[in-house]
């Protein structure tokens, strides 16, 4: 049978976090259902828009950091979302063209798209995993991630605004586990996530009373999963706000998001 038979169809009718985020940092990839939902949430916080954005400047600099400063050269990008400016292999190849990247989504638009426009270095190489986060060892055992990157080196794992879509915190916490121990030491874990510390009074309620399709969590909750680790300084830190030599950040209460990144110890 043609495999394109059986390659997932975009349901344009439901909103999808992915093509909601594109929306969000001012893309065209996304449809009414997504626009709709977007704008629903964006009616009850309205900095939703500022907290995309400085999700993605943490990616970046996450990102510069461990091409830069820690050598990392193999990158493990899961819930990649649409493309956009600055991508993870476009960062790390500007920094070692030779670097490697897999990118992970479950949005089959996602998948068109970074198949079409996520092209590497020819010194280096990406690859793209269609499957969800909720199946970590689909994910590791898949042959286009096995034959790109090599699991006996260091890795930076990135779970970059995707684990708050996890409502259930334990099961989240297994996935991260699962995936890091399938890594080596001297490995990375860069997570972002959505929090309610900074939320004015009431809005984490309205947005879970809404059925939103993502968990805030706090900032202990948030630092547990890099369990194992040793967090790099300043450790989890609102996104805005990490290793950013930039002083006018914007206030806490319109970012709304923690960012860590953290070392797999060697010994």
């Amino acid at each position: 049978m043609d495999p394109v038979e059986n390659r997932p169809t975009v349901d344009s009718t439901v909103a999808h976090p992915a093509r909601r985020y594109n929306y969000w940092l001012g893309g065209k990839d996304n449809f009414k259902a997504d626009r709709e939902s977007a704008d629903a949430i964006e009616a009850i916080y309205p900095y939703v828009r500022v907290s995309a954005i400085q999700n993605r400047l943490f990616l970046q600099r996450v990102v510069r950091y461990l091409a830069q400063e820690a050598g990392i050269r193999q990158f493990l990008d899961i819930g990649t979302g649409l493309p956009t400016a600055d991508n993870t292999h476009e960062v790390a190849q500007a920094i070692d063209p030779t670097a490697r990247i897999v990118y992970v989504d479950n949005d089959p638009l996602v998948l068109v798209h970074a198949r079409a426009l996520l092209t590497s270095d020819p010194r280096g190489r990406t690859a793209y995993v269609d499957a969800d986060l909720r199946t970590p060892e689909r994910i590791l055992a898949d042959a286009d991630l096995t034959g790109t990157l090599t699991f006996d080196e260091p890795i930076a794992l990135l779970l970059i605004a995707v684990l708050h879509f996890i409502p259930d915190t334990e099961q989240a916490y297994a996935i991260v586990r699962t995936l890091t121990n399938a890594l080596a030491p001297g490995s990375y874990l860069a997570i972002s996530h959505g929090t309610g510390d900074y939320l004015p009074r009431g809005t984490a309620e309205a947005l879970s009373t809404r059925g939103y399709d993502f968990t805030l969590r706090s900032r202990a909750q948030i630092e547990r999963f890099f369990d194992g680790f040793d967090l790099v300084p300043p450790g989890v830190e609102v996104v805005s706000r990490w290793r950013n030599p930039d002083s006018d950040t914007p206030p806490l209460e319109e970012v709304a998001g923690y960012g860590a990144l953290g070392r797999k110890p060697l010994g």
